[in-house]
């Protein structure tokens, strides 16, 4: 089952829990909406729930808009669910769709991409037919075809450009108002598949992660590497940066929660979580005040007392520490036989 983690960094404690579990395949999306609308849409989000499971595929998207919930699954369906309303727009976004993210200015506007399905741009007031679609690269020098695989993408802020990660382990930036589909910049980094990226606050960067376990910090001026974060020992599986301190939380499938400083690259925070994570999120409220959770610290209190327990329960062994010594005393003490070898010489 989905299940949801709030955790206080700056406490190094956990917060109160959220008191349902969103999907049975796990959770593949988060997003933020304010707390006054929560009460409303709660209700229609299990009652929407009983529906959604019958779409096959993992979910990989979830976006909020002024009057209505976006959501996405593997299989390409995206579906716009209007608040007070029972009837939903659906887009066909292609098969096999890795991610889908929304534009934090234009918010009718989301991007959506996979393996072997491009970047495409919805308006989600004229779903009909994408705003952008963008063209594959040329051949290679064999005359080959390249492969499409977008993973991740982000709306740059302040201009219409994208950027997009690949599981070639390529970094794409797109700009919609050329009137060139294909990429403007092309960088590589390392030799594994990108599963997430991010901008962070400082403009023209972004932060990638691959399945090894590699965090980096690319350029997007000249396509360069900047640097690198280490830590990690499993696959990155989520990225988010912080929207004003040069920060980024990374998650993976070490289970840990991990906090890196954008500036010195330094680990500033590390939390294990118990179950492989597959998204992160920073939230813009201030979680200073929520209760902390009690299921850790009663876990904690019930494996103290069952292992006092067990080592009260356990024996002292005596008997085998003697006869070992009595085996090692004989040993010294007893003649010592050797047999000697005639030696034999040939004429």
């Amino acid at each position: 089952m989905g299940r949801f983690r709030n955790w206080n960094i700056k406490r190094s404690e956990p917060c109160q829990e959220t008191g349902f579990q969103l999907l049975v395949r796990g959770v593949g999306g988060l997003c933020e909406w304010d707390s006054e609308d929560f009460q409303h849409r709660e209700g229609d989000l299990h009652r929407e729930q009983a529906v959604w499971r019958q779409h096959p595929g993992r979910f990989t998207g979830l976006a909020v808009t002024d009057s209505a919930l976006v959501t996405c699954v593997e299989s390409g369906l995206v579906k716009v669910w209007k608040e007070g309303s029972s009837d939903t727009v659906e887009i066909n976004a292609g098969s096999s769709v890795c991610r889908m993210r929304q534009n934090s200015v234009k918010r009718h506007h989301v991007a959506t991409g996979g393996k072997e399905n491009p970047l495409k741009v919805w308006d989600l007031e004229r779903p009909d037919t994408p705003v952008f679609t963008a063209k594959n690269v040329r051949n290679d020098w064999l005359d080959l075809r390249v492969p499409e695989w977008v993973r991740d993408m982000a709306f740059i802020p302040d201009s219409d450009k994208i950027v997009t990660c690949t599981g070639h382990h390529q970094v794409r930036v797109y700009d919609p108002a050329s009137p060139q589909r294909r990429p403007v910049l092309e960088a590589q980094f390392g030799e594994y598949p990108l599963t997430a990226l991010s901008l962070p606050a400082s403009p023209g960067s972004v932060v990638v992660g691959n399945t090894q376990g590699q965090i980096a910090i690319l350029d997007l001026r000249k396509g360069l590497v900047r640097g690198c974060l280490k830590g990690l020992a499993g696959g990155v599986r989520g990225l988010q940066c912080h929207p004003s301190l040069p920060l980024v939380a990374s998650c993976g499938l070490d289970r840990f929660l991990r906090v890196h400083s954008l500036e010195d690259r330094r680990l500033q925070h590390k939390v294990y979580l118990k179950s492989r994570l597959n998204c992160v999120l920073l939230s813009s409220r201030d979680l200073e005040a929520c209760p902390a959770g009690t299921e850790n610290e009663e876990e904690v209190k019930e494996e103290e007392q069952c292992g006092d327990e067990v080592w009260e329960t356990m024996e002292t062994v005596t008997e085998g520490r003697r006869k070992r010594r009595a085996e090692q005393t004989g040993d010294k003490g007893g003649k010592k036989t050797s047999v000697k070898k005639k030696k034999t010489v040939k004429k």
